[in-house]
């Protein structure tokens, strides 16, 4: 069941997606974060205007919500956002650990407007050696004693 709350302010994500694709900033995408009833973070898509591949709504958003917030997760706020999110977002959604997401458009819908991210699902589940752009384990005992570092460091606050 959706309620008027939620519709109206998945509408406000919707709004950002206009506004941002209508001046340039990037493609259809809008998101906001929610805390209670107030907005702490918005975004759009920002990718072309800032050539920053990393720039979508949600993370906008998040990245927004959080320096106003004072905080690097936001586990009593809401995302609302104009698509399903993509791989990359959805990994900064459960790094942010919000309540919960409500999203307008599907990403089949995104993939029909050529916003197509089932290459990235399919290289996420393929194995290392297969994938399209190579990644190459180079191991190093520097890169492990840093870990050891960290594994017994007093100071170190997780998340």
């Amino acid at each position: 069941m959706h309620s008027e709350r939620d519709k109206k302010l998945l509408e406000r994500a919707i709004e950002l997606s206009r506004q941002g694709m209508k001046s340039g900033s990037g493609g259809p995408f809008g998101c906001i974060v929610v805390l209670g009833d107030e907005i702490v973070g918005e975004g759009c898509n920002m990718v072309t205007s800032i050539n920053d591949p990393t720039a979508h709504a949600e993370v906008v958003a998040i990245r927004a919500a959080c320096k106003k917030l004072n905080t690097y997760q936001l586990t009593e706020c809401e995302i609302y956002t104009s698509c399903e999110p993509c791989p990359m977002c959805l990994g900064a959604i459960y790094w942010a650990r919000p309540k919960r997401v409500i999203y307008a458009n599907t990403r089949e819908e995104a993939a029909s407007i050529e916003f197509d991210d089932e290459f990235i699902y399919q290289e996420i589940n393929a194995k290392m050696n297969e994938r399209k752009i190579p990644f190459i384990h180079h191991p190093h005992p520097l890169a492990k004693e840093i870990f050891e570092e960290w594994k017994n460091w007093e100071g170190k606050i997780k998340y």
